[in-house]
């Protein structure tokens, strides 16, 4: 590949190499694991989401792989916020030598919550910090996500972006609402600097044979290819509306679909399933494919593709 292309990108005051970053929820928050990752050749890595307690999540099976997709209720499953921090201060150490960029994920049940979770995970000094208030798949013990409503989308943005500031937040958005681009209008003027979109898509799947759904939780939350379109729409729905960067998360599998998310209006992109599919090996596809599609077309920076299609 051509060595003239300029691969970096900008998500608020954080410059990563490339625009790729591993989502959250894929590869826990074991520091090892984030550095194999960042070996891989992203331009950051996410945590899984924790929340102020340890929670052990939903009892097996919670995943299930169909034609088009993955289907999950794994329920936040996580060691609290203390033991997150300290995790997370090991991997900052270890991803220091690659320049890759350590992100945090944090989930509450309250706003108040929100902010005593952040001011624990800010103390590990991570490069951003992501706030999931669209986790589909833990209704029955949070209620509505805060991502369903405006107002209190913006609420838990004040809280966290009032305890974490100078470290730069990143609100992740559901695709299930009325009007996405509302709600992540509302969050930036609250103060958010990056939207992330979008979380998985609540459904089901059933097993005709049992009469029953398969996952224990009855539902879950969709990614993979047929999440692609949905998050497409997201993206491009908020890049018209706001002006702060977007990392566009659903169905990322290779390097035209990095290259249509960023055409939608992302400046990263999240690569989640496609580390189910092919492995940590699947980061340096994606790249491939991408850099492949920049030289046939005569392309040498990526800002002359984001947007590109609005």
């Amino acid at each position: 590949m051509a060595d003239h292309l300029d691969m970096s990108v900008e998500i608020g005051p954080l410059k990563l190499r490339n625009p790729l970053i591993l989502a959250s929820g894929v590869m826990g928050t074991s520091a090892t694991l984030l550095q194999r990752v960042a070996s891989a050749g992203v331009g950051a890595v996410t945590a899984k989401s924790c929340g102020p307690t340890v929670r052990e999540g939903h009892p097996n099976p919670v995943m299930v792989e169909w034609e088009h997709g993955l289907l999950n209720a794994i329920g936040l499953t996580n060691p609290g916020a203390v033991e997150e921090a300290n995790d997370l201060r090991k991997a900052k150490e270890m991803l220091k030598p690659t320049g890759v960029l350590l992100f945090a994920s944090i989930f509450a049940g309250e706003k108040s919550e929100f902010g005593e979770v952040a001011g624990k995970v800010a103390e590990a000094e991570p490069d951003l910090i992501e706030v999931n208030i669209s986790c589909p798949n833990v209704h029955d013990d949070y209620g509505l996500p805060f991502a369903a409503d405006a107002k209190s989308a913006a609420e838990v943005t004040r809280v966290v972006k009032n305890v974490v500031d100078p470290i730069p937040i990143a609100i992740k958005l559901a695709p299930n609402v009325p009007d996405i681009g509302r709600i992540a209008a509302t969050v930036v003027e609250a103060g958010a600097d990056v939207i992330t979109a979008i979380n998985t898509m609540p459904g089901m799947l059933i097993d005709a044979e049992a009469c029953q759904p398969i996952l224990s939780n009855r539902t879950g939350g969709l990614s993979g290819p047929a999440l692609k379109p949905i998050a497409l729409r997201c993206v491009a729905e908020i890049a018209s509306l706001v002006n702060v960067p977007i990392i566009g998360t659903g169905g990322v599998l290779t390097g035209i679909d990095a290259i249509e998310m960023m055409m939608a209006g992302a400046t990263g992109v999240g690569v989640g399933s496609a580390f189910w599919y092919h492995g940590p090996q699947a980061v340096s596809r994606v790249m491939d494919e991408v850099k492949a599609f920049m030289d046939t077309h005569h392309l040498s920076d990526l800002k002359e593709i984001i947007g590109k299609a609005l």
